[in-house]
């Protein structure tokens, strides 16, 4: 069994990003700038925020976290947006999920310049990453298919179960594994009898934030587990949408939590950063 160590892998991609940064400084005087929009004061979106601004301030991006209270009303937030589409230092731009429920998220995601989209969530993006054109993709299944990549798995003509239809997970890294010419099932909570489907995959990644729903004897011997669920037990212990200990014997690769799919996400943001800053001179023409 093989641990797919994201932590490891997500570490060269920043230091990737420094050089590419550090190029774009030198031969092109452009400083890569990522806002992030950050609306309430729900702790694990702060913590995540945070994150994120420490790995940008190590790579040599410029980030400013534009914090707001719960009680913005939806026009402000779309002004503020609308001021960061137009300031041309600012490369990307990011709205931290969820947003309280007064909010049309929809309107706020169309509301970005789908050229600072980083988190690769705009109709325009999704589009394009659909019709396998080039586009921003969403930075976790992003992370996932550049560890199938590191990890040399091989993706077509395989069966692939992926377990969640989110916007943000499920439904964008089908997309891609369908581009990658694998066979992809998308199963969801109403799916009946999740295990016949699974026990058929080579490959099952799972996002649906329910601990441990995933277990060893759903699995074929051999399968991959890509675990992107992360949940906090009532130990205070985090753990995963997959049975690690159960599910490790079967497997011929498996994710950890934490420590696997979860760093790729921030490494693979800071990837499109520097893809949007490539893109400064295309935005300034319009």
């Amino acid at each position: 069994m093989i641990l797919l160590d994201g932590k490891e892998l997500s570490n060269k991609i920043k230091e990737e990003v420094k050089v590419e940064v550090s190029q774009l400084v030198e031969n092109e005087q452009i400083t890569p700038g990522l806002a992030v929009i950050l609306v309430g004061d729900d702790a694990a979106s702060a913590t995540y925020v945070g994150s994120k601004a420490k790995a940008c301030k190590s790579a040599g991006i410029y980030s400013v976290v534009h914090e707001m209270p719960s009680s913005i009303t939806q026009e402000e937030l779309l002004d503020t947006i609308a001021m960061m589409n137009k300031n041309p230092k600012l490369d990307g731009i990011l709205v931290q999920l969820p947003l309280p429920k007064h909010i049309d998220t929809t309107t706020v995601l169309e509301a970005i310049d789908p050229l600072k989209d980083v988190d690769g969530f705009h109709p325009y993006n999704v589009g394009r990453m659909v019709s396998n054109l080039d586009s921003f993709l969403p930075a976790t299944p992003f992370g996932v298919m550049r560890m199938f990549e590191e990890y040399n798995i091989e993706l077509s003509g395989k069966n692939v179960v992926v377990i969640g239809s989110s916007d943000i997970v499920g439904k964008p890294m089908a997309s891609l594994l369908i581009n990658a010419k694998a066979t992809v099932t998308v199963c969801n909570s109403k799916t009946k009898d999740l295990a016949a489907h699974t026990k058929e995959a080579d490959i099952v990644v799972i996002a649906v934030g329910v601990p441990h729903l995933l277990k060893g004897d759903m699995l074929k011997d051999g399968a991959v587990v890509i675990d992107v669920g992360i949940n906090r037990l009532d130990t205070g212990k985090l753990t995963g949408d997959a049975d690690f200990e159960d599910c490790k014997h079967k497997c011929s690769h498996i994710t950890p939590v934490p420590g696997g799919v979860g760093p790729m996400t921030i490494g693979m943001l800071l990837k499109n950063t520097v893809k949007a800053a490539k893109l400064r001179e295309k935005r300034e023409a319009r």
